[in-house]
């Protein structure tokens, strides 16, 4: 059944292994859901009975029950329907492989699986995660994500890659908590603004995940879940093998696309497990604005939170003596004026050094854990801030930042992603 724009109290009962998808597309608008009966669950997050959990303009909800529900949904929907045929139980599948994986690693005390979720874009890959991950947590897991998604900034903010560890589900409302997650700056919202970076730095991003799997058992045998960005072909799809191979990728699960399945079976090692996976009929493919918007919200809920969640950033000057301020990148030049031996392609890992000026205003700038300047362009990042406003004349710098001065370090990397604070 579809029920178009429906804002009236509804009531729908779910038999086992169905799903109700329903989105919130107009801002402002509100929608109510509630468990009546039975049980329920939301991406591999069980529902709470009789608890009332609210999606704001922008959502888009799958809601499934293996052995049957009534859920109650109040609020104007843009579109809402069951849907009786659904990958959940092919995705709990491969849920329960990856765990008799884990138990194997257990008894044979080895890692535990690095699973890398593949894909085009717009095909539910960041939603099987989730699942996974959810799944992975509520068998008393403590695995790995590993977000390598640039354009979403599903750990941090869009324009990064990191890695966290998911020790609880995913709350409804705000998904996964995210304490001390590990983060590399790129400063683009696609691979392809700087590849050569975007290489190195999964690199040492795979590097540090395989330092911190080995003290502690307990996450060494939960193993690491990888999502994927959506280009996968030329350039993109030599980054999907560079990953699979720095991370020791032991399953690939590809999404949708057959030519892609087939394309890594013949490229990748025999030992790797590559699954194909039908995508969800839930899933929807985003127009270019709507996953411009999702990227602004992403940087404002960093800095705001969520209505759920507020938080209050703070805004001060600095000095541009009291910080050091660089750009990754600099323009390419002929071989010929280039330094005897030096590559024309090493410039797009150079560090320049910045004065502020004013085209820098409203522009997010990554705070570096960075000691030497050797280090900036691998080094994982202790947070973000955004350029308000640049006064050459007194020579300072007004920063918008989730906490008060003194910043953590002083040296701040440029991103091209840029945030026009409206608040």
């Amino acid at each position: 059944m579809t029920d178009e724009k429906k804002s009236v109290l509804q009531e729908y009962k779910l038999e086992a292994d169905n799903e109700l998808r329903f989105e919130v597309e107009t801002k402002g608008e509100k929608v109510y859901l509630t468990l009546k009966n039975g049980l329920a669950e939301i991406f591999g997050t069980e529902l709470v009975k009789g608890k009332t959990y609210e999606f704001t303009g922008g959502s888009k909800v799958a809601v499934f029950t293996w052995h049957g529900c009534t859920l109650q949904v109040k609020g104007k929907t843009d579109v809402i329907y069951t849907a009786r045929e659904t990958p959940m139980v092919i995705y709990s599948n491969c849920h329960a492989a990856l765990e008799e994986m884990r138990t194997e690693s257990e008894i044979e005390n080895k890692r535990g699986p690095t699973t890398m979720v593949v894909g085009p874009t717009d095909v539910g890959k960041s939603t099987l995660c989730k699942i996974l991950l959810n799944y992975a947590v509520r068998m008393g897991r403590r695995p790995i994500y590993v977000d390598l998604d640039v354009g979403q900034g599903g750990i941090s903010m869009p324009g990064t890659i990191g890695a966290s560890v998911i020790e609880r589900p995913a709350s409804v409302d705000d998904g996964f908590s995210q304490e001390a997650p590990l983060v590399y700056h790129l400063g683009h919202k696609t691979p392809s603004g700087n590849i050569l970076l975007y290489q190195k730095i999964t690199e040492e991003l795979a590097a540090t995940v395989k330092e911190r799997l080995e003290p502690n058992k307990k996450t060494r045998h939960s193993g690491v879940i990888i999502n994927t960005c959506g280009w996968v072909k030329g350039d993109g799809y030599k980054q999907l093998l560079l990953a699979g191979k720095v991370f020791e990728v032991d399953v690939v699960l590809v999404l949708d696309q057959e030519r892609l399945y087939n394309e890594l079976v013949r490229d990748m090692p025999n030992y790797i497990k590559i699954v194909f996976l039908q995508k969800s009929g839930g899933v929807v493919e985003l127009s270019k604005s709507v996953r411009s918007e999702a990227r602004d919200q992403r940087i404002r809920e960093y800095f705001y939170g969520t209505p759920k969640n507020q938080l209050y950033p703070h805004s001060y000057d600095l000095k541009w003596a009291d910080v050091k301020l660089f750009r990754i990148g600099a323009p390419k030049l002929p071989a010929s004026c280039l330094p005897h031996g030096m590559k024309p392609e090493d410039h797009r890992t150079k560090l320049v050094p910045l004065t502020p000026h004013s085209g820098i205003s409203h522009h997010l700038a990554a705070v570096s854990f960075a000691e030497a300047e050797d280090d900036v362009i691998c080094a994982h990042v202790a947070g973000f801030v955004c350029v308000s406003n640049v006064d050459e004349e007194r020579q300072t710098i007004t920063l918008l930042s989730p906490q008060p001065k003194p910043l953590p370090n002083a040296v701040l990397v440029l991103s091209d992603l840029q945030f026009m604070d409206s608040h």
